[in-house]
């Protein structure tokens, strides 16, 4: 590790090596050179001049790049794809003129971009299925426990510690459907030439347009893709970019909202992420159990849904068929993007995985509110009895606020019951409201809403992709 020089924390900190793979020079510069041989064996089955001879050249260094060669080149042309062209050349003496023939930078750069987004896309998607199955295990787990549920963070009518889980799960499985989609719909850029127009290819095919529709879909299906885009500049859709990275921001923002919750619970004392036998909770305070792991989620979302922006303002200033302004800002914001998502999603394994959950506070926080969830059955069961109800709603709301008066201001326990049971309007002893207090009569339909969900919409995509479950996380710190 290098340190006398910035190297960015995604990489030394949150992302995995599978990821960094993906976005390295090896990956990079590999695919440039599958995509120079699919350009030369695709013109050769066209009927252009190039040999086998040549191609099994290429072939033969597919793998093996020459950086020195390369960097010493760019260092004087200042240009990253003709100082490859070069260094490949070097090692292909016999295949060098036919190298990129035909093709503008773009056919490497861009096409490599779509490639590598596609191939970080499969490995989010693995890893965002195994964070879905988490929090479906956890959510069946605890699709019964009584909780207290709310709204503007003040206690609510209860629901279930798993339901609740539930809502974290539908918005990673809204995530996992974008992603499908997007996944699905990306398509190469092909070999389009300087402004779109394949004009150059034209010239080589002299004419023969049939030869040149034929071109695209045969260096695509080569590359492993569905189709080349129709029409492009001579880049594709920077609004490409902007899709693929939305559906980033997507998982950010859910995971955010999951980490919030569980930040916030922790607090409460009802659920804890894990917390490991040596780690320190703080410098300072050393009976502390901070929810570190879920601020980190918190800490990279926030930076990836930000991020978003980077594509959408880079497309939307794109001028004409090109310009290069957009270089710079891909090179960072798309890989940095997928390194913080990775780091995100690795965490949400992790956290998932080892949630803690104290029924015994659980259940305390709910005695202490559920006198007054409880009285509207109490109320009922006061009109059944021959009560008013409009009188009985007063004087509930009255001895609610009396109630509430010296929970706040005395510290008192929750007496709501006591007052109830000693005010005649009512004719109700305390231990028969004691009776009405069971937490699972108000929770609806709950834990028939978890399994519903899990096994109508959850478990069948889980099945279905069984192959790419039981990742385990790595965290780094």
């Amino acid at each position: 590790m290098s340190t006398d020089r910035y190297t960015s924390p995604l990489s030394e900190r949150y992302a995995s090596r599978e990821m960094q793979f993906i976005f390295s020079q090896d990956m990079k510069f590999r695919t440039w050179r599958r995509l120079w041989i699919a350009l030369a064996e695709t013109e050769r089955e066209l009927g252009l001049p190039i040999t086998m001879e040549q191609i099994d050249e290429l072939k033969s260094h597919a793998e093996d790049i020459n950086y020195d060669v390369a960097r010493a080149r760019e260092k004087e042309v200042r240009h990253d794809v003709m100082s490859h062209v070069y260094a490949y050349g070097v090692q292909c003496p016999n295949a060098k003129g036919i190298i990129h023939l035909g093709a503008t930078s773009c056919y490497v750069g861009d096409n490599t971009d779509i490639i590598v987004m596609d191939k970080a896309l499969e490995l989010v998607r693995e890893k965002l299925l195994n964070v879905i199955r988490e929090l479906a295990d956890f959510a069946e787990k605890q699709k019964a426990q009584p909780t207290l549920a709310f709204t503007h963070f003040q206690p609510a009518q209860p629901t279930t510690v798993g339901k609740r889980a539930t809502l974290w799960l539908q918005e990673f499985f809204m995530d996992l459907q974008d992603l499908d989609y997007v996944k699905g719909s990306l398509r190469l850029l092909g070999s389009k030439g300087t402004t779109g127009t394949q004009a150059s290819f034209l010239e080589l095919f002299e004419g023969d347009q049939e030869k040149v529709d034929r071109l695209d879909p045969m260096i695509a299906e080569k590359m492993g893709f569905a189709g080349c885009y129709p029409v492009s500049g001579q880049t594709y859709s920077r609004k490409v970019d902007t899709r693929v990275i939305n559906v980033l921001a997507g998982i950010a923002a859910s995971a955010h909202k999951m980490s919030n919750d569980i930040r916030l619970l922790q607090h409460l004392k009802e659920v804890e992420e894990p917390f490991e036998k040596n780690q320190i909770g703080s410098s300072a305070m050393a009976y502390k159990r901070n929810p570190m792991r879920s601020e980190r989620i918190a800490s990279l979302s926030r930076y990836v849904m930000v991020d978003a922006l980077n594509p959408a303002i880079t497309s939307a200033t794109q001028w004409f068929e090109r310009t290069l302004d957009d270089s710079a800002n891909k090179r960072i914001s798309i890989a940095e993007g997928f390194l913080a998502v990775d780091g995100i999603l690795d965490l949400c394994m992790n956290v998932v995985d080892g949630l803690v959950v104290y029924p015994k506070v659980i259940e305390k926080h709910l005695r202490s509110e559920l006198p007054f969830m409880a009285t509207e059955n109490i109320m009922m069961d006061a009109v059944k009895a021959g009560g008013d109800r409009q009188e009985l709603h007063e004087r509930i709301r009255e001895l609610s606020m009396e109630a509430g008066r010296r929970v706040k201001e005395e510290g008192a326990d929750n007496q709501l019951l006591s007052l109830i049971a000693q005010d005649e309007m009512f004719g109700l002893d305390e231990k028969a409201l004691e009776s009405s207090l069971e937490p699972s009569r108000y929770v609806g339909c709950s834990a028939h809403q978890v399994e519903r969900f899990l096994e109508e919409v959850i478990r069948p995509v889980l099945r279905e992709n069984e192959a790419v479950l039981g990742r385990i996380a790595e965290i780094n710190v």
